[in-house]
């Protein structure tokens, strides 16, 4: 009988990167989801027993080696229940993904916003010398066959590392690629404190003789590296700037700065600038990260972008992207803010940043309802995408029913529509439109 691992809340991206990780190790592998979805659906082509709805272990069987459970699941689920009951080993996801690190060579790509880029980016760049890393990221890429998971066949595992109560906490890293480092996730963190703190000890859990590489200037970063007792510390600036750039074909001063994080950890990882260059030039993008499609819309065709953003700097950084690459053109944005403990801890940068946005970027923004975080949410009566609207007070922002956002696309004038968040607007707007698309 063949060895079997079970996944509880198998549709998160990085569960479904890990499941098939097991499944390209010779493991049968099954899991259970609330609800169903594109990752879903790609799980159960590749052949997993998928259990959707309420939990109730049924896809834990007497063959099951071990139980993996997303960090959102909650110790009541009876998946868990059932099998600590039969003594089956039961970790989260990052202790998991932890006992990989220890195997592998790891690169551990981390930060607030960059991560999913960075390391496609990354592994663009790596694979020019045939280094060939497993890789586990946030988003799907089209060169792993629409997955967000590459089997390798090296001693290399390229991974984000996400610091989400402290997930990263669990890894062993060989090389750590810092982004930037922000107020994010304060359900948990609380504060930026409590967010530099764990950064802090994250950063002292390099591996004897590994690298760190950071934007040294970020404030964030300046604050936690002072005195640079890590080993082998990179800057991210490098003399091959202006030739990056010009090879880059991702817009935005965001994915400058990834494309600099990941040309510094190859060279550092013994690569010849012109090859990473070159490999950095065939990156031309990931699922729901500035995602481009074509749709038509009345007889008429428009640019759709799906974009993942949803903290107030990300948001920023994609509207200013998308005016630099649109820059004549109408723009609309519909936004679906993320969690409600974010929108509210985060509220007056949220009101900020759609200001600015609204007056020097995009034509039109909608704001469409809280998308609801399973097992995460506290603050449901305190806080509303009416209130937010409310608050940036300008004629061109609105507050849209989540339920009129496909008939508010198909009324659109604009000439580019931005489609931003990282709940499931996607899906919903996906499962209208896709027979839309050019």
């Amino acid at each position: 009988m063949n060895k079997h691992v079970h996944f509880t809340g198998i549709g998160g991206i990085g569960m479904s990167g890990l499941a098939q990780y097991y499944l390209s190790q010779g493991f049968e592998v099954s899991g259970s989801d609330l609800r169903s979805s594109e990752i879903i659906d790609f799980l159960k082509e590749k052949g997993m027993d998928i259990y959707l709805g309420k939990q109730t272990g049924k896809g834990i069987l007497k063959n099951t080696q071990m139980v993996v459970f997303s960090p959102a699941i909650k110790k009541n689920n009876k998946d868990l229940i059932k099998a600590k009951k039969l003594g089956i080993r039961v970790l989260s996801y990052p202790q998991a993904l932890g006992k990989l690190t220890k195997k592998y060579f790891s690169i551990c790509v981390s930060g607030t916003h960059g991560k999913s880029t960075t390391t496609s980016m990354l592994y663009f760049a790596l694979k020019q010398r045939g280094l060939d890393p497993t890789v586990i990221v946030g988003t799907k890429l089209k060169e792993f066959n629409n997955s967000n998971f590459k089997k390798g066949k090296s001693k290399f595992l390229l991974i984000e590392a996400d610091e989400y109560k402290d997930s990263f906490l669990n890894y062993s890293p060989n090389v750590i690629v810092l982004t930037n480092i922000e107020a994010d996730h304060l359900d948990y963190f609380k504060n930026l404190k409590g967010v530099l703190r764990s950064f802090k000890t994250y950063l002292s859990q390099i591996e004897n003789n590994g690298f760190l590489i950071v934007n040294e200037k970020d404030q964030n970063i300046k604050k936690i590296i002072k005195n640079k007792k890590y080993f082998n510390f990179h800057n991210i600036e490098t003399d091959y700037k202006k030739e990056i750039k010009k090879n880059l074909k991702v817009p935005g001063h965001h994915n400058f700065l990834n494309a600099l994080a990941a040309f510094k950890t190859a060279q550092v990882l013994g690569l010849k600038s012109k090859d990473i260059i070159k490999g950095l030039s065939q990156f031309n993008g990931c699922w729901r990260r500035f995602e481009k499609r074509k749709i038509k819309i009345n007889k008429n065709a428009k640019d759709l972008i799906f974009d993942y953003g949803h903290h107030p700097t990300e948001i920023l950084a994609t509207c200013k992207a998308i005016k630099e690459e649109f820059k004549n053109k109408k723009i609309k944005l519909i936004f679906q803010p993320h969690q409600y403990q974010r929108t509210k801890l985060l509220f007056n940068d949220f009101v900020k940043t759609f200001k600015v946005i609204s007056k020097n970027l995009i034509d039109k923004i909608f704001i469409t309802d809280i998308f609801d975080v399973a097992g995460r949410e506290t603050l449901k009566k305190e806080i509303d995408s009416k209130k937010l609207v409310k608050s940036i007070n300008r004629t061109n922002v609105f507050y849209l029913k989540g339920e009129n956002i496909c008939k508010n696309i198909k009324n659109t004038k604009e000439d580019v529509i931005l489609i931003m968040g990282a709940g499931d607007i996607y899906e919903r707007v996906l499962k209208i439109f896709k027979e839309k698309f050019l």
